[in-house]
């Protein structure tokens, strides 16, 4: 396949810009979904994404909160990470937004533990053993399975970044669920709020979101699922007003 650079719309974000490839896995409604699902409260500084490719959830983000939080993502691959960082210069987000190229597991050569009140990451989904079917696409491989980084190290990471009381928010799949919430109760991140996708209505769902707080006490509220289509396919209104951006919203 030839590689196309191409810039898109990122919805209706203060008509922002993202920078993508037809070559790479590009930004989905997964980031879409999370971003929504975050909360901001005053007290947060600092927020950390994890495996940010070209950077869609910063961005998103970035219209949420006023200019004193920090904002900061980690990019494993190169060529994505100069995609968001392209992004980022044509939304004049390079003041706003701070990206590293480098895997996530050297993040304590450049940040203190108990540092951040927030960590985000839409992770790899699919589990790599031997034998498993990979995209011929490495850049889409990795995206994909869990071959640079785990679930496991997400978790243990985000627990070391994250400060007493701070909150780690995922998108992940369905099938995985009892295995990502034990292993967060493993690690002191108690799940405080669960959500879950459904593609269609009478249809199983396949994505969760989740929110788990450091030493948190043992309190999870599950939130009313959400429906990704109508029976014609088209957006629901609760995912439509996820487009809109946040014209009407303050930003804390």
């Amino acid at each position: 396949m030839k590689k196309s650079i191409i810039v898109n719309d990122l919805l209706n974000f203060n008509n922002l810009k993202i920078v993508q490839c037809n070559k790479y896995f590009n930004f989905s409604l997964d980031s879409v979904l999370l971003s929504n699902f975050i909360k901001i409260n005053p007290t947060v500084k600092k927020i950390i994404d994890l495996c940010t490719g070209n950077a869609p959830i910063l961005m998103i983000l970035s219209t949420k909160v006023n200019d004193s939080v920090e904002l900061i993502g980690v990019e494993i691959q190169k060529e994505i990470y100069k995609l968001a960082k392209k992004s980022l210069k044509i939304n004049n987000l390079e003041n706003r937004i701070t990206l590293y190229n480098d895997d996530i597991k050297n993040i304590f050569n450049i940040y203190n533990t108990d540092t951040f009140d927030i960590v985000v990451s839409n992770p790899p989904y699919f589990k790599y053993v031997s034998g498993s079917i990979l995209n011929e696409n490495v850049e889409k491989s990795i995206a994909r399975h869990e071959i640079s980084i785990t679930i496991d190290d997400i978790i243990t990471i985000s627990k070391k970044l994250l400060k007493n009381k701070g909150s780690l928010f995922l998108v992940h799949r369905t099938d995985r669920f009892i295995e990502i919430i034990t292993k967060l109760k493993s690690n002191n991140l108690e799940p405080k709020r669960v959500q879950f996708i459904y593609p269609k209505y009478n249809q199983m769902s396949n994505l969760f979101l989740v929110e788990a707080v450091k030493n948190g006490k043992s309190l999870l509220k599950v939130e009313k699922p959400l429906i990704i289509h109508n029976e014609n396919g088209e957006y629901t209104v609760e995912v439509l007003k996820m487009f809109g951006g946040n014209d009407d919203t303050e930003k804390l």
